[in-house]
């Protein structure tokens, strides 16, 4: 069967694997004191719609042949709760999301932030890595350390009242391939509440199969050859 539980720390690598490889901690402690001012004032590029559409399309696929084992619907939070990595673009977008986001609800937004900030003081003692602009640590030592890291944490961005997502367009790519099938290093990974009954077979014959000409790799690569940080991070940092 499957991987089962919430496989967003399982699935993260198929996002983040184009970055560029790990740096010594000079050039990680370089980025961290520009991330924070730099972090917001960045674009996404021209062909991100395009890898949305791609994505979401890959999905809407992989849910017409799930059919009913796909169990997903809003309300449902389980792929909410317990930190992702997530990439530069996946960054950007979430911030111009919240950018308007205040245009239109100010005060939603800021509530999110608000969860943003108290996520990050809950988490800054044990962050696998620059607690103060929110990169994660690279190499084998620091996922190890992610893994093992705030499974229990409400996504920010997740609405506490409604148990829907507040940003639910701008969301990040981890979030937008869960539930379906999709290959990890261990597998195919599905969500434990979903595909109950089904066999092997099955579960491959639903799989989701999305971005196969790397468009997302190119695209991160353009970004983090731009103006700004480079590495991964978590909701919070880029919401608060």
């Amino acid at each position: 069967m499957g991987l089962r539980g919430n496989p967003l720390r399982a699935r993260w690598p198929l996002w983040v694997c184009h970055a560029a490889g790990v740096r010594g901690r000079g050039a990680r402690a370089t980025r961290a004191m520009r991330y924070a001012s730099d972090m917001s004032s960045r674009r996404l590029p021209a062909s991100d719609g395009a890898l949305i559409q791609i994505v979401d399309a890959a999905l809407a696929d992989a849910a017409r042949r799930s059919g009913e084992w796909l169990v997903c619907r809003p309300g449902c939070t389980q792929c909410c709760v317990g930190v992702f990595a997530i990439n530069q673009l996946d960054v950007v977008r979430l911030q111009e999301g919240l950018a308007d986001l205040e245009k239109t609800d100010p005060q939603r937004a800021g509530r999110i932030r608000l969860r943003a900030r108290d996520s990050i003081q809950r988490l800054s003692a044990e962050f696998p890595g620059n607690a103060k602009t929110g990169v994660l640590d690279e190499g084998p030592e620091g996922e190890e350390r992610f893994a093992e890291f705030a499974n229990d944490e409400v996504c920010p961005v997740l609405d506490p009242e409604t148990g829907l997502c507040e940003l639910y367009d701008a969301r990040p790519m981890t979030c937008r391939t869960f539930g379906p099938p999709v290959r990890t290093e261990g597998g195919l990974g599905v969500c434990e509440l979903c595909f109950h009954g089904a066999t092997d077979e099955q579960i491959a014959a639903c799989e989701m199969f999305v971005d196969s000409d790397d468009l997302e790799a190119k695209l991160l690569e353009k970004l983090e050859k731009t103006r700004g940080p480079r590495g991964r991070t978590i909701v919070a940092f880029c919401a608060k």
